[in-house]
């Protein structure tokens, strides 16, 4: 079944078609685009709505929500529901959500709206990963993987870059049905473009291929959860996306703060989110010239921790650098960063505790990284409001960064173990 898959994928790419694999990216892309929408509407939220800086946290999380409390439930079930069919529920549901957010007059209509989007991220996200895999080579996977990881980073940078110049010339309702619009077209693509699911586990198997196929969605949760690795990288996750989230999410904010008109501050938050991509593929890249796993994951959160010193860090009620530099050091903090998440990726793939809970690891992962969202910017407002300015943000990333250097080291021993295991074999 496998090969097949991977055979139709690379019959579609030679044949003058789009890959798959870029499809589904591309419908990530769309997902996350829900994702970065509301940094840049947060100011007339505040003016039109009467919102706090604490609830534009919360709505800034909340499209986490469902990621949170479903992603390992999600998981178990990928395989069985379809991995096409959640990716176009998912597309659905965010194009309903957004058209519905359009219309709300308060701030709990939004932040329930914000939940029904996040249950449609998830169904996004959670699928991604396994279709690109099937419709790839083996060879490929780490690139791709590197590649898919930028998902989230190139959405959010182009709802940070577009928002500004939508609400400056319309409102945040027009931004909100343009975006359900963009999900509607790419349920659309997906349906025409990207293969149909294959038929369910079990059917036109033998016993025995069905026995270890279809063992049933206890005996895969028990042995994920009973597992080291998928916990050691699902809280990686959580430590990297918290405060990702946390910091680019409320840039708009301080730049407008620090006098900055709002399309300025959006293309330059927007920057900052693109420059994720960058760390990215560098991993992909730097595992195949040899970096391991926890080499990567290292690098990345230590140049996290110490570019948000430099970014926030304050002597005297003054910033260590000015706005310019400061800058630069969010830039490299987020670039730094991407090398975290594709491997992240490739990690939970790699280091599933069998075939048949690779789906079931990356749904606890997902899971995680939700939480991560969710409480990363209620976070850094929360410290920010008790504090009267951002100047110790950057012990929250910090704290963050030396537990995640930790888990790393962990992780690389998952790896260490798992090439020991296949070399005795």
């Amino acid at each position: 079944m496998a090969e097949t898959l991977i055979d139709n994928g690379l019959q579609t790419r030679q044949g003058g078609g789009i890959h798959p694999s870029w499809i589904v990216m591309a419908a990530g892309v769309s997902g996350a685009l829900h994702v970065g929408k509301l940094p840049p509407a947060v100011p007339v939220l505040q003016q039109e709505l009467g919102i706090t800086l604490v609830q534009a946290g919360f709505l800034l999380s909340t499209v986490q929500v469902a990621g949170m409390v479903l992603g390992l439930v999600v998981g178990l079930g990928a395989d069985k529901w379809g991995l096409r069919r959640s990716l176009l529920t998912g597309l659905l549901l965010m194009a309903l959500a957004s058209a519905l957010g359009a219309c709300a007059r308060s701030v709990d209509w939004l932040l329930g709206l914000r939940a029904m989007e996040g249950l449609g991220f998830l169904l996004i996200a959670m699928p991604g990963p396994a279709l690109i895999r099937r419709s790839c080579a083996p060879h490929e996977l780490g690139t791709r993987m590197g590649w898919w990881g930028a998902y989230m980073p190139l959405g959010s940078a182009l709802g940070l870059l577009l928002g500004p110049w939508v609400l400056k010339f319309s409102s945040w309702q027009l931004w909100w049905l343009l975006l359900g619009a963009v999900s509607l077209l790419a349920a659309w693509v997906v349906w025409r473009k990207v293969p149909a699911d294959p038929l369910p586990a079990g059917v036109h198997m033998n016993a025995q291929a069905r026995t270890l196929t279809d063992a049933g969605w206890r005996p895969r949760l028990a042995l994920t959860l009973r597992t080291p690795a998928p916990w050691l990288v699902a809280l990686s996750f959580m430590l990297y996306s918290g405060q990702w989230m946390g910091i680019v999410g409320f840039l708009p904010t301080i730049y407008g703060q620090a006098g900055l008109s709002a399309e300025m501050a959006g293309m330059l938050t927007a920057l900052v989110a693109a420059a994720n991509t960058i760390g990215n593929v560098a991993s992909g890249r730097l595992q195949l010239q040899g970096w391991s796993a926890g080499r990567c994951l290292q690098t990345g959160f230590v140049l996290m921790g110490l570019c948000a010193v430099a970014a926030y860090a304050q002597v005297d009620g003054q910033p260590l650098a000015p706005l310019w530099l400061r800058f630069v050091a969010v830039f490299l903090f987020s670039a730094a960063g991407g090398l975290i998440p594709a491997t992240l990726f490739t990690s939970a793939m790699r280091l599933a505790p069998s075939q048949n809970t690779v789906s079931t690891s990356v749904g606890f992962m997902q899971q995680w990284s939700c939480l991560g969202q969710f409480a990363g910017p209620p976070l850094v407002a929360a410290v920010a409001t008790a504090m009267g300015g951002w100047q110790w943000t950057w012990v929250i990333t910090g704290v963050f960064c030396a537990a995640g250097w930790g888990l790393a080291a962990l992780i690389q021993r998952q790896w260490a173990a798992l090439a020991s295991g296949a070399s005795a074999h």
